[in-house]
């Protein structure tokens, strides 16, 4: 197996990296067709769920402290929330599978992870923003920063639809549309 190397300057320190671009790429499809599973039976779960409304979580499970209880509040029974949120998991998720507008997707997807986060705060900073799993990161934070992560590396071009997208005569006519693919 061959292995590659490159430097890196962050924060003012550079590092020299060696990795191996097949272990990277099989890391890089199993994270994203993993990701992609999770929000897709998150979603599809609520979509064929005619009673499933994001209501009773809104209304019910948003812990005591959050500093955004009233937000959440006024959200619930918007049907506009449940087919976001119920639609929105399905769709990223299925996105994400496919390798298909990865970069949209995985946005999208820690979009919804941020707001997830941002509804089990339990304090302020004051608490350390305390999560039921731990403080400051939880599983809808490092979903997010995975996501970020499969979009900023291209997650979609590795044995995904994406790179065939962006052999389209339309993506070829307009560039700027590679920055929702990859």
């Amino acid at each position: 197996m061959t292995t590659e190397r490159y430097e890196i300057n962050l924060l003012g320190r550079t590092e020299t990296v060696e990795y191996s671009p097949q272990t990277v790429g099989y890391a890089l499809f199993l994270m994203r067709v993993a990701m992609g599973w999770i929000l897709f039976q998150g979603g599809i779960v609520k979509v064929l769920d005619p009673e499933w409304t994001a209501a009773g979580f809104l209304n019910n499970a948003i812990p005591a402290g959050n500093p955004l209880t009233g937000f959440w509040e006024q959200l619930a029974g918007s049907g506009m929330i449940d087919g976001l949120n119920a639609w929105g998991l399905t769709l990223v998720g299925l996105g994400l599978m496919l390798g298909a507008l990865t970069r949209f997707n995985a946005f999208w997807g820690a979009v919804m992870m941020l707001f997830y986060w941002l509804a089990s705060l339990e304090g302020g900073i004051d608490r350390l923003l305390p999560l039921e799993h731990g403080w400051i990161f939880d599983d809808h934070l490092l979903y997010a920063i995975l996501l970020f992560g499969l979009g900023a590396l291209g997650a979609g071009r590795v044995l995904g639809l994406d790179s065939r997208l962006e052999d389209t005569p339309i993506v070829q006519k307009n560039p700027w549309m590679k920055w929702l693919l990859g």
